[in-house]
């Protein structure tokens, strides 16, 4: 069974969290990087992130997940109690504690 990566994840905390939500997915995954974390400061910055690995024939499925993920990082919503602006990651409102509501136009 070969091993192919599919995300370098900027930190371990980045890298443990999209290793479960993949894991969740039935999608086994591989950590590698994590102690290079000790070195940040002396070894450039590319260098320094944790990478996802895959097994080969769930490289597309885990990338499309990852996708999604990426989409949601890059995005913000609003919450719909408090009016308060949050990541798109987050699932409940930062400021407030209210679940996410998505809301379609």
């Amino acid at each position: 069974m070969e091993w192919k990566p599919a995300y370098k994840a900027a930190n371990s905390l980045e890298a443990h969290s999209l290793k479960g939500m993949l894991e969740s997915q039935g999608i086994g995954v591989r950590l590698s990087g994590e102690a290079l974390n000790g070195a940040v400061g002396e070894l450039p910055a590319d260098q320094t992130g944790v990478t996802l690995w895959v097994e080969e024939y769930r490289l597309t499925l885990a990338k499309e997940h990852l996708a999604r993920y990426e989409s949601q990082v890059s995005s913000v919503w609003l919450c719909t109690q408090c009016g308060e602006e949050n990541e798109g990651s987050f699932e409940i409102c930062w400021q407030c504690g209210e679940e996410r509501v998505e809301t379609r136009h």
